[in-house]
């Protein structure tokens, strides 16, 4: 009778292997010795094997190639998985659900839906996910990494599905039809939101108040309503926002951006809120009339603003001083004077200012820029306070006691030189 095959044992754990070299692999596992090492980034591994995988990460290589679509792959279990979507195979069912799937991983990462199993941990926030990679992309919140490159603009992303997705831009690739319309989408995110307009489906519930949304995102907006919470924060005053659109739009203050454009008249606008308001004022007819001079507002409010011209009502005070003023904005603009902020910084010289309008007058002192310009004799000038001093030349007045807004003001030496020039 031939001898039974020596077998090799693990004075741990009792399992016992044909080779001995095999034995020496696990063995490693209660170990945790990791004798080989990547020279590239010092990273170890338990199994020769695994470093070579690793490795192709800094060389680029891709030696698994698909033969039905040519995909490259540089792990072979990767290439397995790969070709199960052209075979629609998925050999792995849920044990709660009998829901199949192509992997091992994504059923282990499906059945913790189940079993409310969160094992990965981030150590700097405390907060539990179901999937390793979930927990990798959320430290890059932490860490500010973006490891993930585009090639035609740039642009870096701390997901590599969102790098794919924004690609798609560049490419003009819309992969994702809708069944019910036809209309084509960049993303699957996107098509699945788009595809609820059609069925009406809400899936995501507020535990606090019960309302119901189409988009996860749009829960995550709502619920910071109910804690208060205000993630996005301005880098130049630190104001916080709950939306980062919110936060765009405050960003514009201080940049002074106004990327908005009204295609009738050409003006341009820092929201489009703003721009909507606006364009009413080509399309719908003024209705609200001024009694006193006949001037016409496209907005109730707008007249209401206007009237108090007239009656010379103030009724916005300052509660430090006592001081009033026709508009909010105004008195808004007044009490940083008391509190001494200056949240409008110059991008030529970092002198810091009250106002946006300040700051971007100081900034016509850097460029040169003369907006400006005197319709009777063409000459121009950077503030609009200047021009109006210049037009006293040709209309013949001659005082140097100014009455504007009802405070006397003397003018000094460069506002007499104006109203000479």
């Amino acid at each position: 009778m031939p001898k039974p095959a020596m077998r090799h044992h693990c004075s741990q754990c009792n399992m016992s292997f044909k080779w001995l070299w095999k034995l020496k692999e696990h063995e490693r596992k209660h170990t945790g010795e990791k004798p080989f090492q990547c020279s590239q980034c010092g990273n170890k591994f338990s199994r020769a094997h695994d470093l070579k995988s690793h490795e192709r990460t800094h060389t680029g290589e891709k030696p698994h190639n698909c033969s039905q679509c040519g995909k490259l792959f540089s792990h072979l279990g990767n290439l397995n998985k790969h070709m199960r979507i052209h075979s629609g195979e998925k050999p792995y069912p849920c044990s709660h659900c009998g829901k199949n799937f192509r992997s091992s991983d994504n059923l282990k990462a499906h059945e913790r839906t189940h079993t409310g199993e969160k094992p990965y941990h981030c150590s700097l926030c405390g907060k539990d996910f179901t999937k390793l990679r979930n927990l990798k992309e959320h430290e890059r919140k932490h860490t500010g990494e973006k490891p993930y490159e585009c090639s035609q603009c740039g642009k870096r992303f701390s997901h590599i599905g969102n790098l794919n997705k924004h690609k798609r831009i560049h490419s003009g690739e819309k992969p994702y039809p809708c069944s019910h319309c036809g209309k084509n989408f960049r993303s699957s995110d996107n098509l699945k939101a788009h595809e609820r307009t059609h069925t009406g489906e809400k899936p995501y519930h507020c535990a606090l108040c019960g309302k119901d949304f189409t988009k996860l995102g749009n829960l995550k907006e709502h619920e910071r309503k109910h804690t208060g919470e205000k993630p996005y924060h301005c880098s130049q005053c630190g104001e916080r926002f709950s939306r980062s659109p919110n936060l765009k739009k405050h960003q514009r203050t201080h940049t002074g951006e106004k990327p908005y454009h009204c295609s009738n008249c050409g003006k341009i606008f820092s929201t489009s809120s703003d721009l909507k308001k606006h364009q009413r004022g080509h399309t719908r007819e003024k209705s609200y009339h001024c009694s006193q001079c006949g001037n016409s507002f496209l907005r109730s409010h707008d007249l209401k603003s206007h009237e108090l011209t007239h009656t010379g009502e103030k009724p916005h005070s300052c509660s430090q001083c006592g001081k009033c003023f026709l508009y909010l904005g105004n008195l808004n603009k007044h009490k940083k004077i008391h509190s001494g902020e200056k949240p409008y910084p110059c991008s030529h010289c970092g002198k810091f200012f009250r106002s946006l309008d300040n700051m971007k007058e100081h900034e016509r002192t850097h460029t040169g820029e003369k907006l400006y310009h005197c319709a009777l004799c063409g000459k121009r000038y950077s503030r609009s306070h200047d021009l109006k001093l210049h037009k006293r030349k040709h209309t013949g007045e001659e005082n140097t006691q100014l009455h504007t807004q009802g405070i006397n003001h003397t003018i000094g030496p460069s506002e007499e030189r104006i109203l000479r020039s």
